[in-house]
Parts: C-alpha cells; sequence; structure tokens
C-alpha cells in the first residue's frame, strides 16, 4: 500500500511541476507579446498576448489548484476543495471576455483605418510563439493527469494561432495587405471567445450539479440491474465536483432473506462498476423489499 501511496505522491509533484513551467513559458511570452504587438503597431498580436495573459491566469490557477487538491475535506468544506477551480474558470473567463471586446473594438477601428504595421516582427514574434508555446506542450505532453491533458490541448491551440499570425506576417510582407493584421485579430478573438463560451457552459453544468458527460445513467441502471442478489434500485444521482471527480449516490433495494456477506458483496459490486464509468466516490444506501415498500407508500423516513 506504501507503494502505492509513494507513486501517487511521485505523479503528483510531476503533474505540478509541468504545470508550473507551462505557466511560467506563458507568463514570460505574454509580457514579450503586450511589448512585441506594440513595437509593431499588431493588433493581432496584442489579441494573442491577452489571450497569452488569460492562458497564463489560467495556468496559474491550475498550478494552485494542483497543489492544494491533495487537500482533504474539512468541517468547512466537506467533499474538499476541489469545486474552487470552478470559481477560477469563471473569473479567467471574465477576464478573456473584458480584453476580447477592447481588442474587437480597435480592430473595427483599424478595418475603417488601416495603419502599417511591422510585418517582419511579426513573423519573428510568430516564430518565437510556435517555440515558446511548443516547448510548453511538450513538457505537459509527458503528463498523465487530466489536469496536464487539458492544459496540453489549449497550448496546442495556442501553437495552431502562432501559425496563423505567422502566415499573416508573411503575407503582409510581400504584399501591402494591412486589412490582414486587424482582420487575423478578429478571428482570433472569435475563436477565443468560443473556447470560452464552451468552458463556461461546462463550468455551469457542473455547477448545477449535471450528469457528467460520458456517464450514462440509463445504461448504469441496466448494469445494476444485474447485481446477485439485489432487487432494484431507487434515487440514483451522479454529480461532479470540478468536471474530474464524479459523485454518486443511489438506495439498493436488496431481495428477501440475504445474508450480511452477500449485500456486502453487492454493495462492492455496485462501487466497482461504478468505478468502471469513472465515478469514485460512491455512497450506497442499503434496504430491503419491505423497507422500500413502507418508504415508497407511506412517506417513512428512510
Amino acid at each position: 500500500m506504501s507503494h502505492n501511496h509513494s507513486h501517487g505522491h511521485s505523479h503528483d509533484h510531476s503533474a505540478t511541476k509541468n504545470i508550473a513551467t507551462a505557466f511560467f513559458l506563458n507568463l514570460f511570452f505574454a509580457i514579450i507579446e503586450l511589448f512585441g504587438g506594440l513595437f509593431t503597431n499588431s493588433v493581432a498580436i496584442l489579441s494573442d498576448a491577452v489571450h497569452d495573459f488569460g492562458d497564463a491566469l489560467s495556468l496559474g490557477v491550475a498550478w494552485y489548484l494542483q497543489k492544494v487538491s491533495v487537500k482533504k475535506g474539512d468541517n468547512r468544506f466537506s467533499y474538499g476543495y476541489k469545486r474552487f477551480s470552478l470559481l477560477g474558470s469563471i473569473f479567467i473567463s471574465v477576464v478573456l471576455v473584458v480584453g476580447s471586446v477592447f481588442i474587437v473594438t480597435e480592430s473595427v477601428k483599424r478595418l475603417a483605418s488601416p495603419q502599417e504595421t511591422d510585418a517582419t516582427g511579426m513573423v519573428i514574434l510568430a516564430i518565437l510563439g510556435i517555440i515558446v508555446n511548443g516547448a510548453a506542450v511538450l513538457r505537459l505532453k509527458k503528463g498523465t493527469s487530466l489536469n496536464e491533458k487539458a492544459v496540453m490541448i489549449h497550448l496546442m491551440e495556442d501553437v495552431l494561432g502562432w501559425v496563423a499570425v505567422l502566415i499573416g506576417g508573411i503575407l503582409m510582407h510581400f504584399w501591402n495587405a494591412t486589412f490582414i493584421d486587424p482582420l487575423l485579430s478578429i478571428l482570433i478573438t472569435i475563436w477565443v471567445l468560443y473556447n470560452v463560451y464552451k468552458n463556461l457552459t461546462s463550468t455551469i453544468a457542473i455547477m448545477l450539479q449535471q450528469v457528467p458527460e460520458g456517464v450514462d445513467l440509463e445504461a448504469l441502471k441496466k448494469e445494476f440491474a444485474t447485481i446477485e442478489n439485489a432487487h432494484s434500485l431507487h434515487d440514483l444521482h451522479v454529480w461532479s465536483l470540478d468536471g474530474e471527480s464524479h459523485i454518486m449516490s443511489v438506495h439498493l433495494v436488496m431481495q428477501e432473506n440475504v445474508t450480511r456477506d452477500q449485500v456486502q458483496q453487492a454493495k462492492q459490486r455496485l462501487k466497482e462498476l461504478a468505478n468502471n464509468k469513472g465515478i469514485g466516490h460512491v455512497t450506497v444506501e442499503v434496504e430491503f423489499i419491505d423497507e422500500a415498500s413502507r418508504c415508497k407508500y407511506y412517506q417513512d423516513p428512510c
């Protein structure tokens, strides 16, 4: 048992280190982008700077939460502190929306009154952006936690965004098409807002205790119906703390004349089936047929 604990602790430490590395790389480059965007007079780069500051903020939150996620529940938060990540997600989304509104407003002005931009500077910054974000992706690719994988996908999208800026910079270098820069900025901002919408939708769904994606309640009921010595079940509820840690509660009705060992086996089998679906925390209330009938027809406390 001690070996498994040490192995899990090692993974937690590795995940924290990987996310911390990605955070510092992203923050460092976001600062370079800010000055680079002002120097090249490029709203496309400025819009990506705003996006990268949002990314750095989300990485910082992910880093902090990765460190505190091992903290168990206490008298204030009996389920622990995992759900604080949802507050962080909402905060980051608001920051990105405010920044995006500013960038779109500036880009529309630039489309109406085009300004010269330093295309060569854009190309240099784009290459640097691909290298820095690519390094962060490679670092996180080694990780195994869902947190690391989610951050890696986010940074991979950043790499693709910089590829778009690189192509735009090259086009502007050979052709004096000043509209490309604000147009790129608007496209990048639309992509950012689309991702903000997806994140907020998922966050709100979790806060409203929606059944987690990938969990089919009807399929679960059918599997639970195969449990030996079980008669039926009711009040099945499944929700998620943070999108990764899922919780389930259920009332399991046992057949008549079952032994204590048979009840324990049924509970264990139910938990195994739930764990196979990614539900790690399971609470089972055991009832018997006569008890379940009394609760159903007379509303007696169970």
